[in-house]
């Protein structure tokens, strides 16, 4: 397992992205808009892992909702497996509370789950396969 990502939370990718890639020289993906999450993203893609920069769409998305109640920064953590439903299925047996037991299909098209932070000393974390299966 590695680190994929970080997720950032910010109030505007036109603010906040060009920021971003000064500080690491680098420019943005395009704007992906993941409609299900309710989310528009742009990532920062470094050597280690990448910089997920986040922007709700709707004031219901999780991102508005993360700003609303903490402001702008870090929303969570991801982490690539090479296979998310045994992953989830072995998270749930050792008894870690799960917000998504089903895979979702997230940017980039990777399926990605995330594990409830009341499991993780606070920290949402997601798990991510690179591609659909």
């Amino acid at each position: 397992m590695k680190l994929e990502h970080l997720g950032i939370a910010v109030k505007s990718l036109e603010q906040s992205v060009p920021v971003f890639e000064k500080i690491f020289g680098v420019k943005a993906s395009p704007v992906q808009v993941v409609e299900e999450q309710k989310v528009k993203v742009q990532k920062i893609k470094l050597e280690n892992c990448d910089i997920e920069i986040l922007e709700g769409t709707d004031p219901e998305s999780p991102i508005s909702k993360h700003i609303e109640k903490r402001g702008e920064g870090i929303q969570h953590c991801s982490f690539e497996v090479h296979d998310i439903v045994k992953s989830l299925s072995e998270l749930k047996e050792g008894g870690v509370k799960l917000i998504n037991e089903t895979p979702r299909v997230g940017a980039d098209d990777m399926l990605i789950a995330f594990l409830h932070p009341k499991s993780t000393a606070g920290i949402l974390m997601e798990l991510a396969q690179p591609g659909k299966k």
